[in-house]
């Protein structure tokens, strides 16, 4: 975990941005210009909780039995996930251990990062490479603590 030190990444960073850069020169925001939420690194790993500001409280139901197009657009409007993680030059490697989305779980997602003062950027490797819809998502996040 040296690495870690060097990149001075250990710690709390509050979400700015999440946006997605298509290679045709499109930008969008899966979850709205208007987030909330955290990456936090630290010695027992990561855990990363990003939500849309402002997320609707269910009317027809509790957590379990909610409609199901309730239920969907929570899902929709909010990312967690956590597990190990470790810093090779500048990428750092999630190893995913628990999340939201199932897929992700057991796997890693590696992000080249940027860090610059107290801004760190997180970009993925070009994702459906080859096809009209490639692209690769950044996240912005500024320091909000050390560890």
């Amino acid at each position: 975990m040296s690495e870690i030190q060097n990149l001075d990444i250990a710690g709390r960073w509050e979400v700015q941005r999440w946006e997605q850069i298509y290679d045709d020169g499109r930008v969008t925001y899966p979850m709205g210009q208007e987030l909330d939420g955290f990456m936090e690194y630290g010695v027992n790993g990561m855990f990363c909780a990003i939500g849309k500001k402002g997320r609707e409280a269910f009317t027809t139901g509790g957590q379990w039995n909610a409609s199901d197009a309730e239920k969907a657009q929570a899902y929709m409007t909010y990312l967690t996930y956590a597990g190990d993680y470790e810093v090779q030059g500048n990428v750092v490697t999630h190893k995913v251990r628990h999340s939201l989305f199932p897929n992700w779980v057991g796997g890693e997602q590696k992000r080249f990062a940027e860090l610059n003062g107290d801004v760190l950027q997180l970009t993925t490797h070009k994702l459906e490479a080859g096809t009209a819809e490639a692209r690769v998502a950044r996240l912005v996040f500024k320091r909000k603590s050390n560890v």
